[in-house]
């Protein structure tokens, strides 16, 4: 399997240059997928724009680029796919928005175990998500953005736990 050199190697080589003018590409591989993000410029816009004239500036060009490059993307992904047997995903940054086009869906709910499927069913009955993989991709965002905080109060809950049990009797 190729490495991460090779991949980005191969993809600085293949992709247009108008597509990494405004800064290099963002390459990001696993075992399944390449994720190739390529950063555009940002439209002018007049003085006073509001935000929200920004916001839809910067939509309509990423809807643009992801129009107007389809063609070329998909010969480009079906060659990196033959060549690193992985598939390739695509993602273009526009200012502080990145929009993904496609990806790769996992199929993980075969793995999960009734009380984890119980919990993405509540999150679906309650709204929060639509399907299930929508509720298992909503919590995977949740301990991403709360990582470090989450892992704060499980040692805190572990010394706890220990604390609980130290004052126990002894098990000889």
């Amino acid at each position: 399997m190729a490495g991460m050199s090779n991949i980005e190697s191969w993809f600085t080589g293949r992709l247009p240059d108008e597509w990494t003018a405004a800064a290099p590409p963002s390459i990001v591989a696993d075992r399944e997928e390449i994720t190739i993000t390529v950063t555009v410029d940002e439209p002018e816009l007049a003085d006073g724009a509001t935000d929200a004239d920004r916001a839809e500036a910067i939509a309509g060009r990423i809807a643009g680029f992801r129009e107007d490059t389809r063609d070329r993307r998909m010969a480009i992904a079906r060659e990196a796919e033959h060549r690193f047997e992985r598939k390739v995903a695509w993602a273009v940054t526009v200012g502080d928005r990145t929009a993904l086009f496609t990806h790769l869906a996992a199929p993980v709910m075969t793995r999960l175990r009734q009380p984890e499927r119980m919990v993405l069913d509540t999150l679906v009955s309650a709204n929060i998500a639509r399907s299930r993989s929508d509720a298992l991709a909503w919590c995977v965002r949740l301990v991403g953005r709360n990582v470090d905080e989450w892992l704060a109060d499980l040692r805190q809950a572990m010394e706890a736990v220990d604390a609980v049990r130290a004052q126990g009797p002894d098990v000889d």
